[in-house]
């Protein structure tokens, strides 16, 4: 399965001045722009998590046991209920919600704070430095000038240079508490149709994904994403994936696209940056102007992928390395192929990026690669991107 890049939607008459974006997953993925499809290759891989065992005390009596189960039942919900959750939801975080236009490409955009900061995708504001910004209650488009890009991470922010009136910004949930199962509404401009709203759960959590750098694509490979059934469709990146206490648990970026199917979108499968990371990389850029602290981790190396006498990935061999960087101080030196980053066996750039983002700075782990023919080990704390 193959993911495509939510991006910037273009004019397309009835729908609205702009089109569609899109994302990525498992081993091949794409991300979404603003409202325009993208073809981007990506991986996703589940990142591992300690599962803690529930214990359960001893046998109880039959009476209890069926007091127990009284008073556990479940309370039943009628339609009406949840359709007013979504009501509620929608009214309280849609006006935070905005759409994006960069040069010919349109995405979304959630407003981060009252001062006029919004965030949303490095994809989606690609390489301008200006923006027309529509907000949810204004058919009067809003200029706007970009802070910074980050797209290590698919993310930037934006600040309106004029801040309306009632300008609302949307809250950040907690990414810890996100849980498989959960009612999840995803906001944005999906085609270039703004304000529009879908509905799903999450799929899963923890998913490292690998956007491609061609069409628009950052090249990204993001750790920890949110995978959600809610339709993600091109012009829905940089937009809001909701929960239904209203706050913004991600950044939809990526939707799943099927090769067998002529890289048309396969449905149910996006995935979106968690707010935690959301927060800490625009906390950085609003208060400091760029990213100083990512919490990615990074070997200090230029690399490409190496390929064998069979014409197979074998490793990543090492074109450039940073002066004083991780791999400089562990003795690793241009022309070796590295195959093996802690108990993960890399085969290529995508690989080694993946292994990378499931690590932090400072780590000690040990590098594998071969020089010269023959193989050696070394121990690498690793530096920060």
């Amino acid at each position: 399965m193959d993911v495509f890049r939510s991006r910037p939607a273009r004019p397309r008459g009835p729908l609205g001045p702009r089109g569609p974006l899109g994302p990525r997953g498992p081993r091949s993925a794409r991300a979404p722009r603003g409202a325009r499809p993208v073809a981007a290759v990506v991986a996703l891989v589940c990142s591992l998590v300690p599962l803690s065992a529930c214990s359960a005390s001893g046998p109880s009596s039959g009476a209890e046991e069926d007091t127990t189960r009284q008073a556990a039942a479940p309370v039943a919900r009628s339609g009406d209920d949840l359709q007013g959750d979504y009501q509620r939801v929608i009214k309280d975080v849609l006006p935070s919600v905005v759409q994006i236009q960069a040069a010919s490409d349109l995405g979304s955009g959630v407003v981060y704070d009252t001062a006029g900061h919004i965030v949303t995708n490095a994809h989606v504001v690609g390489d301008a430095k200006t923006f027309t910004v529509t907000t949810a209650n204004s058919k009067d488009p809003l200029s706007a000038t970009l802070v910074y890009s980050y797209p290590a991470q698919d993310l930037a922010v934006v600040k309106l240079d004029k801040v309306p009136h009632g300008l609302r910004a949307a809250r950040l949930g907690d990414s810890a508490k996100v849980a498989v199962g959960q009612i999840v509404l995803a906001m944005g401009s999906p085609l270039g149709l703004a304000s529009s709203v879908t509905q799903g759960i999450v799929s899963a959590t923890g998913r490292t994904v690998s956007e491609g750098g061609s069409d628009g694509g950052t090249g990204a490979t993001i750790p920890n994403m949110v995978q959600t059934s809610a339709a993600i469709n091109p012009g829905n990146s940089g937009g809001a994936l909701v929960d239904l206490d209203g706050q913004v648990i991600g950044i939809p970026t990526l939707a799943a696209t099927d090769p067998g199917l002529g890289n048309a979108a396969a449905p149910g499968i996006g995935f979106a940056i968690p707010a935690s990371m959301v927060k800490r990389v625009a906390d950085q850029i609003v208060e400091d102007g760029k990213v100083t602290d990512s919490g990615r981790a990074a070997l200090g190396i230029t690399g490409r992928t190496f390929v064998d006498g069979s014409f197979r990935a074998a490793g990543v061999a090492v074109v450039d390395v940073k002066g004083g960087g991780a791999a400089d101080e562990a003795g690793i030196r241009p022309g070796d192929v590295i195959t093996r980053l802690g108990d993960t066996g890399i085969t290529d750039i995508t690989s080694l990026s993946e292994a990378l983002a499931a690590d932090r700075p400072g780590q000690r782990t040990k590098v594998t690669f071969v020089r010269g023919g023959a193989e050696r080990t070394v121990d690498v704390t690793l530096g920060a991107q």
